[in-house]
């Protein structure tokens, strides 16, 4: 599997970097068991007008957890195929959540929950296998508020996966304006068809309507929870429009953004899910953390494609964080090698010529290197989240686990 255009393709065969590191973090885990990390290919490849190293990749296959044997083993499992037919009644509910009564807001809202523009759905995917994952048996006295393993509690925890998914479109639409986006997922940006007023009221009736579908769980907690997405969701775009020059140059505050931006509505969700089951606090924690970290490891590696991918391959315009402004983790690591960048990350990059510099000192750096492997870190940690998961007899259960598992290795190993 690929980590970028160009890179090579380990066999299948080698006990790839992510394996190892993984096994690394188990618990009981001895450093006798191997002892090294990963390897690296000191080959360079030019990228985009700036050369970057290839780096260490992942094996085509998968490594699963056996929770009972401790032990990695190679399993083929594709986690959107687990829940295919479960997405699809989602996708069709969803697109009868949007009908408007006016004919332009409704044409604007259903946008991108039309077939062929409504992409993985990747979060719905998270939530409905994570509400399996979770389908163990709850101790009495948390269960005494919540729903018994029921058609009625799955329907509601799908619920959560449609907001969720109410909610990312939204924040799309409304970033795109902000953004003056012309393309998103590989057609024209809503706010490029129909205007930025009409973008941004499509976007309010999106998150009008996920408050309906909110409050008919009649959960106070999930109510919270995803509640606070919403504030967090305008902090972090509040804080990347504002941010003083130190802030800007500043790692931890990247990844505070980060966390506001896009790993808060996939751990709060998660975490919801886990509520509506009835699930103990330890557990619930659980599940946000792999959420937390899952939408860390994601966002970083869409930082990392935002210099190393092609527009057709993003469905969007790459090296567009920069265009904008935006520093973003491989560029902090690079000035850490080289602080000279900071005093042309200060100008700004309204300058073409800066852009120029800017991917010079990137490319001489190992700034995508870092940006990786804090995004392996992280979707390291979102795994033990599941290893961490009281024990389970079911297949199901088991199943849906290792697809968790396995789409924290696709979210680092993905070329778009």
């Amino acid at each position: 599997m690929l980590f970028s255009r160009g890179f090579r393709r380990i066999p299948t065969t080698t006990f790839n970097g992510f394996s190892r590191w993984f096994v690394s973090h188990r618990p009981g885990y001895s450093q006798s068991q191997t002892t090294t990390h990963c390897s690296r290919d000191s080959t360079h490849k030019i990228f985009g007008g700036f050369e970057e190293s290839r780096f260490w990749g992942f094996a085509g296959s998968r490594y699963q957890i056996h929770h009972q044997s401790s032990s990695l083993v190679e399993e083929e499992l594709d986690p959107f195929s687990l829940v295919a037919d479960e997405l699809s009644l989602v996708a069709n509910r969803l697109r009868d959540m949007v009908v408007a009564e006016v004919p332009k807001l409704a044409s604007a809202a259903e946008y991108f929950f039309k077939m062929g523009v409504e992409g993985k759905r990747f979060r719905p995917t998270v939530l409905l296998l994570m509400a399996t994952a979770l389908n163990v048996k709850v101790p009495e006295p948390a269960k005494a508020l919540a729903d018994t393993l029921t058609p009625e509690l799955r329907t509601r925890q799908q619920s959560v996966a449609e907001i969720t998914e109410m909610i990312h479109v939204a924040s799309l639409l409304h970033d795109d304006v902000l953004d003056d986006a012309e393309t998103r997922r590989g057609v024209g940006s809503l706010n490029c068809i129909m205007g930025n007023k009409v973008s941004v009221l499509a976007g309010d009736f999106l998150l009008s309507r996920a408050c309906v579908a909110l409050a008919a769980l009649k959960n106070t907690e999930v109510v919270t929870l995803l509640a606070t997405v919403l504030e967090q969701l305008v902090t972090g775009e509040t804080m990347q429009m504002t941010c003083t020059s130190e802030q800007r140059c500043s790692m931890e505050y990247y990844m505070q953004k980060t966390y506001y931006k896009t790993a808060s509505l996939i751990s709060n969700s998660c975490k919801s899910v886990a509520v509506i089951a009835g699930q103990t606090t330890e557990v619930a924690m659980l599940a946000f953390e792999y959420g937390k970290n899952l939408g860390l490891a994601y966002q970083l590696i869409d930082d990392i494609l935002d210099f190393t991918g092609t527009s057709a391959s993003l469905g969007k315009g790459s090296l567009s964080d920069i265009r904008h402004g935006i520093v973003t983790a491989p560029l902090l690591y690079a000035m850490e090698e080289f602080p000279q960048l900071r005093a042309v990350v200060e100008q700004g990059f309204e300058n073409p010529k800066n852009v120029d510099i800017a991917l010079d000192y990137l490319g001489k750096s190992r700034g995508i290197q870092k940006a990786r492997e804090l995004a392996i870190k992280h979707a390291n940690l979102a795994a033990e989240a599941i290893e961490s998961l009281p024990e389970s007899d079911d297949e199901d259960v088991k199943r849906s686990r290792r697809a968790l598992v396995d789409l924290t290795q696709r979210v680092v190993t993905r070329t778009k």
